[in-house]
């Protein structure tokens, strides 16, 4: 990672023979360290930011184009084979978002054993590059009772570090946007031949609510994963927050993890809206760091996401959020130095 050579790790190795054990800290994290071309990457990077949120008419217009080239829905049924077959159809939250087949995430070992529902789950891995210094995300629906067990088969599977969760399990119009699939303070849940033990939970200034999870195989031997959730509550479905400080936790917090550990799983109810927003912001700000400059042409990122999973960054507020993330990001990076 480029960033933060000379600051406290957020995580500590409990255990190097297990490479994905981890102990996570509630603790603020500490504050990144730029090297002089970080530095200077940031401020090309925030000053052209900066100057095209001076030009909303331009973000509206790069908005309105990616809304323009969405996927059609008989495109959609050429590309979504599996997740439109009806033994799957149950297993999403919204019929009309679906995964990819080509990028979708395949699990190995599921409860449903018919062969024509291919291992399947609501999930997408969502990438920019292939380079190994750039997080690499799951982004996924809000879990359905009968898919708790999948999901953590998933995080298991893929060897997720990190759940971030962009909703509350039900909305202020008392409608359901996610199942209860994690919250257990006084002992332990199993999902089917899964275990999740809650270690700790801490809340944050910035309504934040931090859970570290173990999670194992009821009958293995082997050590659990040590998982960071991350929920935050406020953040409106189909909008946006008052402001951009909780998103930028999530993403200072996220930063100090290793990118090769595993995908950071995100999920808001549908997984393409609240969950679409965060990925651009972190994988923005991820790439200027290691001077991505391509970086810098927001609409070209969820493009390349909408490619992968649909609807990504759903709301034109959502993309204008977006940049005033990074705008403020980039600030408070540079500020830091001085």
């Amino acid at each position: 990672m480029a960033a933060a050579a000379n600051t406290r790790p957020f995580y500590s190795d409990s255990n190097p023979i297990q490479p994905h054990r981890f102990v996570f800290s509630a603790d603020y994290p500490p504050k990144i360290s730029l090297t002089p071309d970080q530095f200077n990457f940031c401020s090309e990077a925030l000053k052209f930011f900066s100057e095209k949120l001076q030009t909303p008419l331009e973000i509206i217009r790069e908005f309105s184009l990616l809304q323009a080239n969405r996927v059609t829905p008989s495109e959609m049924m050429r590309r979504c084979t599996v997740g439109l077959n009806g033994v799957n159809m149950e297993k999403n939250r919204y019929s009309d978002v679906v995964p990819f087949d080509a990028n979708r995430v395949v699990l190995n070992s599921c409860k449903d054993y018919r062969p024509a529902s291919m291992g399947y789950i609501n999930a997408s891995f969502i990438k920019t590059s292939s380079s190994g210094n750039i997080s690499q995300f799951i982004a996924t629906q809000g879990p359905l009772p009968h898919t708790y067990e999948d999901f953590w088969e998933m995080v298991i599977q893929c060897h997720c570090p990190v759940i971030v969760m962009l909703t509350r399990l039900v909305d202020n119009y008392k409608m359901l946007k996610c199942g209860d699939y994690f919250q257990a303070e006084d002992s332990p849940r199993q999902f089917g031949n899964i275990c999740i033990d809650t270690k700790w939970i801490q809340a944050t200034e910035t309504s934040l609510l931090l859970r570290n999870l173990e999670v194992n195989y009821k009958e293995s031997k082997d050590p659990p994963l040590s998982v960071l959730h991350i929920q935050y509550p406020d953040w409106p479905d189909h909008g946006v927050p008052t402001d951009t400080l909780a998103v930028r936790e999530i993403l200072k917090r996220l930063l100090q993890v290793p990118v090769n550990i595993g995908p950071i799983l995100v999920h808001c109810s549908a997984g393409i809206g609240r969950t679409g927003t965060y990925c651009a912001i972190h994988n923005t700000v991820q790439r200027i760091l290691i001077g991505d400059m391509s970086a810098l042409d927001l609409a070209n990122t969820v493009s390349i996401f909408r490619s992968q999973r649909i609807g990504m960054v759903q709301t034109m507020d959502q993309y204008f959020f977006c940049y005033k993330a990074i705008v403020d990001e980039l600030t408070d990076l540079i500020r830091l130095q001085q």
